[in-house]
């Protein structure tokens, strides 16, 4: 790996990969961006071209085939995350794979297995939990700011305008849930540390089968509920509050706060509001930089393949309420 940094692939000419993931390795310290491939070769080439990328695909083996890239980054659409991801592990690529990791925990728990069969790392690029505030915030509970955690809300919904977005085709394994509220799940797991135990939501429906909107609730073993919405079809919301006996914690712009100062709001009753401001940081550059540095170094990732497998055995339960008249349903 020459100058020591990791050599980039990006598998996919998604919007995500050209507004955030490339930006963030380029400005990294330890990587640099070597190619790009898709399905059609001219768009790989325009894409390539655009951002200043040397080298271009016309198919996602090709990529996998080039004996000078080390990584590679996965935007496709989810249904297509574990063929991709275990055929990169196969070729001895480290995996960065868009959330969720898998469509099922199950294709989680086979990509994990692939990642190991073959000596690289892979993990999911859940970036908002490399932000300083998200650690901040995980700290203030586990200090006792707000006594113990008994209660979350988090929110995350924003408007699709174009009916023949992906996100909304069933068979890539779109929906709600699946593209913005799996950071609600998410948020809630890491806040409170642990795993639900079971879940209940209720959901809309569009007509092509996926969930545009769902509500619901996790209840943890020690008591906590973490009730979340999420939503294709509403106004742009993204937020969380955490609270307890003593008080409660408020974060908005929850999960991509951009680059600028942000603020977590931590509220006592009567004794008052105080704010905690924390400096400017790139997410996306964090978790670029944390993944090279792992597969640079051979370690394990802050977040392995089983975590994106609990993640997905929540989802799941969650999928299994909403289809069943909101019954409840253990997470398992």
């Amino acid at each position: 790996m020459p100058d020591g940094k990791l050599r980039w692939g990006i598998l996919s000419t998604a919007n995500i990969g050209r507004a955030a993931v490339i930006p963030a390795i380029k400005a990294s310290r330890n990587g640099d961006v070597r190619a790009v491939a898709s399905r059609n070769r001219e768009r790989a080439y325009a894409f390539a071209s655009e951002l200043d990328i040397p080298q271009s695909y016309g198919s996602y083996q090709g990529l996998l085939e080039a004996e000078d890239i080390d990584a590679v980054y996965i935007g496709l659409p989810n249904s297509l995350h574990c063929e991709w991801t275990v055929k990169a592990a196969d070729a001895g690529k480290h995996v960065l794979c868009e959330k969720p990791l898998g469509a099922t925990a199950a294709e989680c728990d086979e990509m994990d297995r692939a990642a190991r069969r073959n000596g690289v790392v892979l993990m999911e690029a859940f970036m908002y939990r490399f932000h300083p505030r998200t650690e901040r915030v995980s700290k203030l509970i586990r200090d006792g700011a707000i006594g113990p955690l008994r209660a979350i809300q988090s929110t995350f919904t924003f408007r699709l305008r174009r009916s023949d977005d992906i996100r909304l085709q069933k068979d890539l394994a779109g929906g709600a849930l699946m593209d913005v509220g799996c950071y609600c799940v998410n948020v809630s797991r890491t806040l409170a540390a642990a795993e639900p135990v079971e879940v209940q939501a209720f959901a809309h429906w569009a007509e092509s089968g996926v969930d545009s909107q769902m509500a619901g609730t996790l209840r943890f073993e020690s008591g906590l509920l973490a009730q979340f919405d999420c939503a294709l079809t509403l106004e742009r919301r993204e937020s969380y509050q955490a609270a307890g006996p003593d008080g409660y914690l408020s974060v908005s712009s929850a999960f991509l706060p951009g680059d600028g100062e942000s603020t977590i709001e931590e509220h006592h009753g009567r004794a008052g509001r105080s704010v905690h401001t924390l400096p400017g940081a790139d997410e996306y550059q964090l978790m670029v930089e944390h993944f090279a540095d792992s597969a640079l170094e051979g370690r394990e990732v802050r977040y392995p393949a089983s975590e994106a497998a609990a993640n997905l055995r929540a989802i799941e339960a969650l999928y299994r309420s909403a289809k069943n008249a909101a019954r409840p349903e253990p997470v398992r």
